[in-house]
This record gives structure tokens, sequence and C-alpha cells, in this order.
């Protein structure tokens, strides 16, 4: 469906590409018209497809994960104040995976952590005892919510280095800090995100 779209535009395809991802979102906001995004399709089909690879193994399941994010932004960009555009698809990728993967492994669960310097995304043999399952997830959606607290430059630092594995060059290009403030909000961010979960 998405393909069909974006090859029948009847927009200045020049003009958008040439706009960056806020202003072509903020189009698509006013007009509605699904065709708009096949610019942003055309920017990130790629890394998209690349997030798909990674956790569901399979090129062609990869493929139609892919088609089915870009066609779900049609609602979620109307429902959400997106900033950063890239990282918030690489988020939206990655959920849509591991929803996938939590319905063909329902006997298993997702372990995940943002504070040990690497995503993880490590099955764990299921457990009869319910209560563990449900506290590991009581702390996961507590770690969610202590990153909601901290300061939005840190957070979006934080994400990226961690949940994303960029490295510290990677998030400056990302964010627009230069290195030494990037460093700084991931060394403040942890250490608040710290003091949250303790107290």
């Amino acid at each position: 469906m998405f393909l069909k779209i974006i090859h029948r535009s009847a927009y200045n395809r020049e003009k958008l590409q040439k706009l960056p991802d806020t202003e072509i979102i903020s189009i698509y906001k006013k007009q509605k018209d699904p065709e708009i995004l096949g610019i942003l399709f055309d920017r990130y089909i790629h890394l998209v497809f690349g997030v798909c690879m990674k956790y569901l193994k399979n090129k062609e399941e990869a493929k139609d994960a892919g088609m089915e994010i870009f066609e779900s932004l049609f609602e979620l960009l109307l429902e959400h104040k997106v900033e950063k555009f890239a990282p918030w698809l690489h988020t939206v990728s990655r959920n849509f995976c591991l929803m996938k993967l939590r319905k063909r492994h329902p006997e298993h669960f997702i372990e995940e952590s943002l504070l040990t310097g690497k995503e993880s995304t490590k099955f764990v043999e299921y457990t009869p005892d319910l209560h563990l399952i449900n506290e590991k997830e009581y702390k996961l959606a507590e770690l969610e919510k202590a990153l909601g607290l901290i300061n939005k430059n840190q957070q979006q630092c934080i994400r990226l280095f961690f949940l994303e594995n960029k490295n510290y060059s990677e998030v400056a290009v990302l964010t627009g800090f230069n290195m030494k403030q990037v460093k700084s909000h991931i060394q403040n961010g942890k250490r608040n995100l710290k003091n949250i979960l303790t107290n």
C-alpha cells in the first residue's frame, strides 16, 4: 500500500526533499495526505529495515514489518509531537518488532536494561513464578517512568547512547550537542536516574 502511495505524489518532491523532517511532518499534519510521508520513507526505510532485521532475523519478514511500520505512521504522527524523528522512528520500529516477538513467544518475556551500557533483548526461560515476571516488568516500568522525570537533554542522550547503542559521536550528530555536552548529559542523567530509582 505505502509503495503505491509514494510513487504517485502530486506534491513538488524536489521542494519536500530539501525540508527537514520536522517541517515535512508539520506539512503532513496540516494536509493529512499520506503522499507527503513518501519523503520520510525514502530517507529512513533503510534504518527501519535494519532495525527489523536485527530483531526478526528474516529478510522478507523485516521488509513486511518495515512497510507496516511506515503505514502506522499515518496515525502515529497525527497523535504525537515528534521533535527528533530518526530516534523516535528507531524506537517505534524496535517496539513494533518486540511486540511481534512477544506474540510469537508468549512463553518467554524480554528482559531489557537501560543502564547496563548496552541494549539487552535476551529471552529468559519462562518460569511459573508469575510474581517474578511481574516484578521484572514493574522494574522496567519504573525505569521508563524515571527516564521521563530527568532533564530532556539527558533523557535524549541516554536513550540514544544506551537504548539505541549509539556512540558519543553519533549522539552528538543526532542531538546537535558537542562531545563534552553529550558526555556530561549522559553522566548526569545516569546519576539522576539512579537517585530517582533509589528514592
